[in-house]
């Protein structure tokens, strides 16, 4: 995915530019009742799940790491009681002319409820380092463990969950596929290939659409800081309403900033584009950065990187907002 720092103008409307300024705090929605007594997010597990993920090494399409853990997916969920799974695979094209056999798994629990709700969380990386210092690194795939395993490893841990206790509404899972196969400083089409075919191919009616979406994106880094996304806060800012209320009655208001920072070009724009309103809970305004954490795109986003607070706080909120919605 591609960041820029922005802010967000609020007059009553939100603009559509991206000038720079000052940054919005959003005082009056964050506040919340105490959540309902829900089932606990185990963050060991989360993080067993995305060293799994790292173990299998780097998982660019085409490669035996992307296809091992493509397998692994499926099972997981299947074993966590999912009623459809669907591996929606394709060759797409990437902005280099590589052509890519991508791989988008969706899975629904509680599939008769009207209600659902859409979880995703892209499972490739980056198959260039192109963020190191040492550029003879460059074309060394990353391992992604934040950038890419964290939101996967807590995705699989909530699914965990919902098969021990089934919430009132449906939940939908989408792991995507060739996120972050784009152009370093180029074209935004070039990301996020697998979400830009899965919103042409949505197995989904209109009238079937899930109420809201919320992406899961580099959730996993050290004492990790989450923001109210640009985009996410352009385009579904009832949701991070929602969540970052649900955050702060929780008990990890000091972990969701109720600020918005930087927008990302990343799966979370196209699924809004499709109807969808979304939300990206992403890192996006690293204190040493001001955007990503420091291991992005670089050979040292190992397990190393991974905090299993992040995992807990940003798991915990999700699982928590989920069996607090009520059906309809």
């Amino acid at each position: 995915m591609k960041i820029y720092i922005v802010a967000l103008l609020l007059l009553g409307l939100i603009t559509s530019s991206c000038n720079a300024g000052s940054k919005n705090n959003h005082t009056d929605n964050a506040s919340a009742q105490q959540p309902i007594k829900t089932i606990d997010f185990n963050a060991d597990s989360a993080y067993t799940f995305v060293k799994k993920q790292v173990d299998f090494g780097p998982r660019v399409p085409g490669t035996e790491g992307h296809q091992q853990c493509a397998e692994w997916l499926v099972d997981k969920l299947s074993l966590y009681g999912a009623d459809t799974i669907i591996e929606q695979k394709t060759i797409v094209t990437a902005f280099n002319g590589d052509k890519l056999p991508i791989n988008n798994i969706f899975a629904q629990f509680n599939k008769t409820a009207t209600k659902r709700i859409l979880l995703l969380a892209h499972w490739d990386t980056r198959p260039w380092a192109d963020a190191e210092t040492d550029k003879s690194k460059h074309n060394t795939p990353i391992p992604g463990a934040n950038d890419g395993g964290s939101g996967v490893g807590v995705l699989l841990e909530i699914a965990r969950c919902l098969g021990q206790k089934q919430p009132s509404i449906g939940v939908d899972f989408l792991f995507t596929d060739a996120e972050d196969y784009g152009a370093s400083g180029g074209d935004d089409k070039s990301w996020c290939l697998g979400t830009q075919y899965w919103v042409k191919n949505m197995p989904y009616e209109v009238e079937q659409l899930p109420v809201y979406g919320i992406l899961l994106d580099i959730v996993g880094g050290m004492d990790a800081k989450f923001h109210r996304e640009y985009f996410s806060e352009r385009l579904a800012s009832r949701i991070n309403d929602k969540v970052w209320a649900m955050a702060n009655a929780s008990g990890y208001g000091s972990r969701f900033i109720n600020r918005t920072e930087g927008a990302v070009t990343d799966d979370h724009y196209h699924i809004n584009m499709s109807g969808i309103p979304c939300i990206n809970i992403i890192e996006c305004a690293n204190p040493m950065t001001s955007s990503f954490p420091p291991t992005w795109h670089t050979l040292k986003d190992d397990m190393n990187s991974i905090d299993r607070n992040s995992l807990k706080a940003v798991g915990q909120t999700v699982l928590n907002t989920i069996y607090n919605e009520q059906a309809q």
